[in-house]
């Protein structure tokens, strides 16, 4: 791939989008949303649901995480009346990257592989991430001709201004960002605080905007709001609807969603912090998102 090309490939798509999906749909409720948005979108032309492994208080290990993930990203299909996805829906890694060099099998990652090399640089594959990149990455190492053919829009990271790199999805496999990052490939990065921390909704909000809309919009609310009331209960709260605005760059004709710049990829190390040089590929990063404007695309969207 030419370096204008590259760089091209770094612009918000015009037309139908070829895409994919990599999620830890269980880990938390901001991965059914963005599901939901691109499953439902008429731009969006679905190729793949990959399951993303995770590990916190909703999973025992990795694999526990992949496992629920897979059987979630099942559940919103029925949920929004299309079972037959099942087929384009893959189990991904069970642990993550031991190092740079060794990828994680799965099937997820045989797909994407394959699947990548019917794109070209000048139509390529838009690889949608919103959690721990093992997945993508190990795909990368098991065929790196993929990296000309693939664009990586990632939630993953904190902006360069918060004081670490400490964030969820970056900090489960660093080795596997560092790959990503440093692989030449085109990618947008959306920073979690410091940019997609504006990205919040509240339960008067969701109740006024989707509540009898369809089964899934009620199933969205309800699971918000339980999972709030596990840390705010009797308290005021607001919702940070993360993984959403990743899904969304590729809708962000006109920057009418989000703000970006264009600079050299980070290098994240293994003390939660980035490293910098000069000479990295440019990456986009996102630095700006119009809250209010893509809550009413969600909305509309979800609720059809």
């Amino acid at each position: 791939m030419t370096e204008a090309q590259r760089l091209k490939n770094l612009n918000v798509p015009e037309g139908p989008i070829d895409c994919v999906l990599d999620t830890d749909t269980y880990n938390e409720i901001d991965d059914q949303y963005a599901l939901s948005l691109m499953i439902k979108h008429e731009k969006f032309n679905v190729r793949a649901l990959y399951a993303a492994p995770f590990h916190n208080n909703n999973s025992t290990s990795p694999e526990d995480g992949m496992e629920k993930s897979y059987d979630e990203i099942l559940n919103l299909l029925a949920l929004m009346g299309m079972p037959e996805k099942k087929a384009i829906t893959h189990r991904g890694s069970r642990t993550y990257m031991p190092n740079e060099k060794t990828p994680v099998p799965s099937p997820a990652a045989d797909h994407l592989c394959d699947l990548a090399m019917q794109y070209s640089p000048e139509k390529p594959l838009y690889v949608v991430a919103i959690g721990a990149i093992t997945n993508v990455a190990s795909a990368i190492l098991y065929n790196p001709d993929i990296i000309d053919r693939i664009v990586i829009v990632w939630l993953g990271g904190h902006d360069k201004s918060w004081p670490d790199t400490k964030e969820f999805n970056l900090w489960q496999d660093v080795a596997a960002a560092r790959v990503v990052f440093g692989c030449g490939a085109p990618v947008v990065q959306l920073p979690c605080m410091g940019v997609v921390s504006a990205f919040y909704t509240t339960q008067p909000e969701l109740e006024y905007w989707l509540r009898g809309k369809n089964a899934l919009c009620d199933y969205l609310i309800d699971h918000t709001v339980e999972e709030a009331e596990t840390y705010a209960a009797g308290r005021v709260w607001s919702r940070v609807i993360w993984d959403v605005t990743a899904v969304a760059w590729l809708l962000n004709e006109g920057d009418r969603f989000m703000a970006s710049v264009l600079e050299p990829a980070p290098i994240p190390e293994y003390d939660g912090y980035y490293a910098y040089t000069n000479n990295r590929p440019l990456i986009r990063r996102v630095t700006h998102i119009n809250r209010d404007a893509l809550f009413g695309e969600l909305f509309r969207v979800l609720a059809q």
